[in-house]
């Protein structure tokens, strides 16, 4: 991806997100400079925790398809979760938009529950796991949404309406688009670790490759390594 398309889809996001009232923390607006002296002294937890924008192509070159961005608000660290206390959860906003998909994938620990939090339906095509992790092409899959328990049937597809909400577990193969518009997505779950914990069913990247056409307007999580 461009940088100046990142830029654009980033701005357009913020607008989106404000649109229903959701305001991101102030660390999300500060500059690249601002981020790498702030990091270095008082925020280290920001770039530690992988924090703030994340915008993907998977690395395949079409966003409009198959892509989607994500801003993580909130995460702990592995070393929390050893130890059984202190932070333990993470907590994403997300904008998938129409038709455009977030490819099938599941986790090895993350247990999640995705919120469909206005816009559009948001649609899931659903799989369980094998043993071995791989899909099942055969088994139902049982999901619980809002302390209710449904039953599909292999690759079924989940549709929810605004206010909605699905918990996936990590035996669960998940994709997922907007139907109808833009949706709005809240994504809470346990620690969130996407650099070691993104099982693909196609053998695709989780970050997008970017070519730097022009300045960054703000870092995202992927540029931290190079940036900070």
């Amino acid at each position: 991806m461009k940088r100046s398309e990142i830029n654009e889809i980033l701005l357009a996001s913020d607008r989106f997100i404000r649109s229903f009232g959701f305001i991101m923390p102030p660390f999300a607006y500060w500059s690249p400079a601002e981020m790498k002296a702030r990091t270095a002294s008082d925020s280290a937890l920001i770039r530690d925790m992988r924090l703030g924008w994340d915008i993907t192509d998977y690395g395949q070159g079409n966003f409009a398809d198959l892509g989607l961005f994500l801003f993580t608000v909130r995460n702990g660290s592995q070393a929390n979760v050893a130890a059984g206390r202190g932070v333990l959860y993470a907590e994403k906003i997300m904008i998938s938009r129409q038709n455009q998909i977030s490819p099938m994938h599941r986790h090895n620990d993350k247990t999640e529950d995705i919120i469909n939090r206005g816009g559009a339906t948001l649609a899931l095509e659903l799989f369980a796991a094998k043993p071995d992790g791989s899909i099942d092409p055969n088994a139902p899959v049982d999901v619980l949404c809002d302390g209710t328990m449904r039953s599909l049937a292999p690759g079924g597809i989940l549709a929810l309406e605004p206010g909605e909400s699905v918990t996936l577990m990590p035996h669960h193969w998940h994709a997922f688009w907007g139907e109808g518009g833009d949706v709005l997505i809240g994504e809470v779950s346990n620690v969130n670790d996407d650099l070691n914990d993104n099982i693909f069913r196609e053998k695709i990247g989780r970050f997008a490759d970017v070519a730097e056409d022009v300045a960054p307007v703000h870092l995202l999580v992927a540029d931290y390594d190079s940036y900070l």
